[in-house]
């Protein structure tokens, strides 16, 4: 593992959401009738750039808060600054800036490409403007969205630079997808998503990353009711990727990636089925009539993980919005987790303790 892996990880959820983006709320006709017989391959540009939704927007919030704990070496939960920095974001979705006076949790309220609403989750809007703060055990609501998992799989990089800590990253994915989402089917997926992103980046496969996934949330939750379900829709994604079969049919065997658990089945079969090959993954993961840049950005999560940002076509990396912000936290969560090999003499640290805007 290196630090190929960690900006592999987010630079492949953003281009799987960006290539997901342009085709999210369109019915597969449109999509096939536009794009062509393969569907959209290639970015739709809006002025030169390929656009991040929400999930990368939420993604980087999520990677802040995170940073934002070990620069301060908070005794608090660390989903205490992630619940924080998403209240950030959610200021960025009023399109207001330049800032009121105030501290931030990191740097990221001072990219001003930030500040633009990219069809936000109404879960993720609703729960934050009450402040956010669900847990698995007391639950904020009782919403299956996918808007939890689609931005967890920091939590699986925040612990990849130490051994043994699978059960650890699946935790803290729960809970950050549970800040805002209170049903298992919600929750788990971003548990899930976290232990693979974990193991992937430790150079386990796929399969073999998403089968320990699934253990270790039946000896993490084994009195959820709906585990048992969960564990079965991921087998049948990871059985569908070893037949020959299409794609489109498959994925509509898993359902549509609205709701946590389908989209993760969907990127699971993806990132499995095409698993030394980024363009085709993202591709499949894309083209279907459901939740578009959400399958794409998880599918993108787990196979940058596991293939790095060198397994990552330019065509990808070359016009992708905000692309510099991605490496810069991508590369903060590499130092801290492997602390002395890359630290900027701690300089890092500094973006996330803390940005304070004062009065003119």
């Amino acid at each position: 593992m290196n630090q190929d892996t960690f900006r592999g990880c987010l630079m492949g959820g953003a281009a799987g959401d960006a290539l997901g983006y342009a085709v999210e709320f369109m019915g597969e006709a449109a999509i096939f009738h536009r794009f062509g017989q393969r569907g959209i391959a290639a970015y739709a540009l809006e002025d030169g750039r390929a656009l991040i939704s929400d999930d990368t927007q939420m993604t980087l919030f999520t990677a802040a808060g995170l940073l934002a704990h070990k620069a301060l070496n908070s005794r608090d939960l660390p989903t205490a600054l992630v619940n924080q920095s998403y209240l950030d974001w959610l200021i960025t979705q009023k399109g207001r800036y330049p800032l009121k006076p105030g501290r931030y949790v990191s740097f990221l309220m001072g990219e001003t490409e930030l500040f633009s609403p990219r069809a936000p989750g109404n879960t993720c809007m609703a729960a934050l403007r009450q402040g956010g703060g669900g847990t698995p055990e007391d639950p904020i609501n009782n919403s299956k969205g996918c808007g939890g998992v689609m931005r967890a799989a920091p939590a699986g990089l925040f612990y990849a630079g130490e051994a043994g800590r699978s059960a650890d990253a699946a935790r803290l994915g729960a809970e950050v997808a549970a800040l805002t989402h209170g049903h298992p089917l919600a929750w788990l997926p971003g548990a899930a998503l976290a232990a693979i992103v974990y193991e992937a980046a430790r150079g386990e496969t796929v399969p073999a990353a998403l089968a320990h996934a699934l253990d270790t949330i039946d000896g993490l939750w084994p009195e959820v009711g709906s585990r048992k379900g969960f564990r079965a829709l991921m087998e049948r994604a990871a059985s569908l990727a070893g037949k020959d079969m299409d794609d489109l049919e498959a994925i509509h065997a898993l359902g549509e990636g609205w709701v946590g658990d389908e989209a993760l089945a969907i990127a699971a079969y993806c990132a499995i089925k095409y698993e030394n090959d980024m363009d085709r993954a993202l591709i499949a993961s894309v083209n279907h009539k459901g939740d578009s840049d959400s399958t794409g950005a998880v599918t993108g999560n787990i196979l940058g993980a596991r293939l790095g940002l060198s397994g990552i076509p330019a065509k990808y990396t070359d016009k992708l919005e905000l692309k510099d912000t991605i490496l810069t936290v991508a590369d903060d969560l590499w130092r801290a987790a492997f602390p002395g090999e890359d630290d900027e003499n701690g300089a890092w640290m500094a973006r996330y303790t803390g940005m304070i805007v004062e009065k003119k």
